[in-house]
């Protein structure tokens, strides 16, 4: 069984280690975070023969903001190197197919391990900690099922297995904040939250979309889920924040006064 842990190479992308199934598994529709329509299982036309993205050092500027954004949680590699032993899409429309249905899932499968492994490092969260292993296990042993199991699977079963103990920890997690506030699923796209006090909040599913975050206290919140398109971090303290990803981050602004919690890069395109 390969060991996972959320600041490993298996839950990072590996671009060299995949065959740009994020560019060609995947569909994407013309908004302000792509530039055309593609469908899923056709080849992004700026996917070069290596792999590699033609427009990569300037997603933002060509209207692929989504790209920029986007995280696999390594299940690119994952497919294209265990699930399908380094084949590649091109060779074979049956296993080009295969792969672009094997993705997804593989993506969702990935993500949960993201989630409970951070969940399961968290030293306030040994009440439930059996339980995390366990459901940690369980979803990596998934990720190395062959392609017709894969296919197959009912992810929002496991999803709403994994639900409830994120919950808890994230609970545990932000319990030594006295006072926090719930602002769980909270309408606050485009709010002024300038410096505004959100240690150990509960943020989850909240809509954060151009919210105005800057020197904001963010530590030890709950993030999971929130969207932060465009919200500006700029100065904000991350420090501690509970199930935040690179495709949040990414999606988000910032600059070189925001602090992330360890296990998360800065963006590239941030000031």
């Amino acid at each position: 069984m390969v060991h996972v842990d959320s600041g490993s190479r298996e839950l990072r992308a590996d671009c060299t280690r995949c065959v740009g199934l994020c560019c060609v598994a995947l569909p994407f529709t013309a908004s302000a975070d792509f530039a055309f329509d593609k469908e899923a299982g056709v080849p992004c036309p700026h996917l070069e023969a290596d792999f590699r993205c033609g427009i990569h050092a300037r997603l933002r500027e060509e209207g692929f903001r989504g790209c920029s954004a986007f995280d696999c949680f390594g299940a690119g590699q994952q497919v294209t190197q265990a699930t399908f032993e380094g084949r590649d899409w091109r060779d074979d429309p049956d296993v080009g197919r295969a792969m672009s249905a094997v993705f997804p899932v593989m993506r969702r499968l990935h993500e949960l391990l993201w989630y409970l492994t951070e969940a399961a490092a968290l030293p306030e969260a040994a009440p439930v900690a059996d339980d995390l292993s366990h459901m940690l296990r369980e979803i990596e042993e998934l990720t190395h099922a062959s392609a017709d199991v894969l296919v197959a699977l009912d992810v929002a079963t496991y999803r709403r297995r994994v639900g409830p103990l994120l919950a808890r920890a994230g609970e545990l997690g932000r319990a030594d904040v006295p006072g926090a506030e719930s602002r769980r699923g909270a309408d606050l796209a485009g709010a002024r939250l300038v410096g505004a006090d959100l240690r150990g909040a509960d943020l989850r599913g909240a809509y954060l979309i151009a919210a105005d975050l800057r020197a904001a206290d963010l530590r030890q919140a709950d993030l999971l889920g929130a969207d932060l398109r465009d919200a500006d971090l700029s100065g904000a303290d991350l420090t501690g924040a509970l199930f935040l990803t690179r495709s949040q981050v990414g999606a988000a602004k910032g600059d070189a006064a925001t602090r992330l919690p360890q296990r998360l890069d800065r963006p590239a395109h941030w000031r």
